[in-house]
């Protein structure tokens, strides 16, 4: 199985403190993987991982604030998700760690969404009247592409996630096909001996006159 880097997409700035970033990315055995970012004080972050294919599909994750605190720490998960506000303003790291693993590599995907997301329509932020029919199209069409978009990435991880387990219980299946055919050759072997001996005869003896037995 192929466990290279199959994608990598970061999205750039929405707007000047709004960051939304997506990452799929190889996970080696026996190591940790760390990420930053900084962020203002105040603003509201979510992240969300999911570990797409290797092992168990578990990995180990924390969350550090700049000041050294942890926010978030959980051992052998698959997929959740965590939000805060930064009490700090400067980099906060995230960790994926894989080193409880001697030899399985793992795929682990992330979503990081700081901030919210700017106004499709600028004067929406800026007055309370009613939208026009072109920016009320404009904002629904960009709802249902951030749908769509949160769906593809959604489904994409699922089929992978489905797919390198159908391969792993494939080749569990291949393996005990073999096993079972080398067993039944053994066991039809040793009945077709077993059998032979039933059914071979000594050779005939017969008594010479001196009391000797002659084959």
């Amino acid at each position: 199985m192929d466990f290279s880097i199959l994608l990598v997409v970061i999205a750039g700035f929405l707007a000047h403190d709004v960051l939304c970033g997506e990452l799929t990315f190889e996970l080696p055995d026996n190591e940790k993987m760390c990420f930053h970012e900084e962020i203002d004080k105040g603003v509201e972050s979510t992240l969300e991982f999911q570990v797409v294919m290797g092992g168990n599909y578990d990995v180990d994750m924390e969350l550090t604030a700049p000041n050294g605190q942890m926010l978030y720490k959980d051992v052998k998960k698959q997929y959740d998700s965590f939000t805060w506000k930064a009490d700090f303003k400067g980099v906060y790291t995230f960790c994926f760690s894989n080193e409880f693993s001697t030899f399985t590599h793992k795929v682990v995907y992330f979503d990081l969404q700081v901030g919210e997301d700017k106004p499709v329509v600028e004067s929406m932020g800026e007055h309370a009247s009613a939208m026009t029919l072109m920016e009320s199209t404009s904002e629904t069409i960009h709802k249902h592409l951030d749908l769509g978009v949160r769906l593809q990435t959604y489904f994409r991880n699922h089929e992978g996630t489905a797919r390198a387990f159908a391969d792993n219980l494939n080749t569990h299946v291949m393996m005990w096909s073999i096993g079972e055919t080398v067993a039944v050759l053994v066991v039809g072997l040793g009945q077709v001996l077993v059998l032979r001996s039933f059914f071979s005869s000594p050779s005939p003896r017969s008594t010479s006159a001196n009391g000797r037995i002659v084959t």
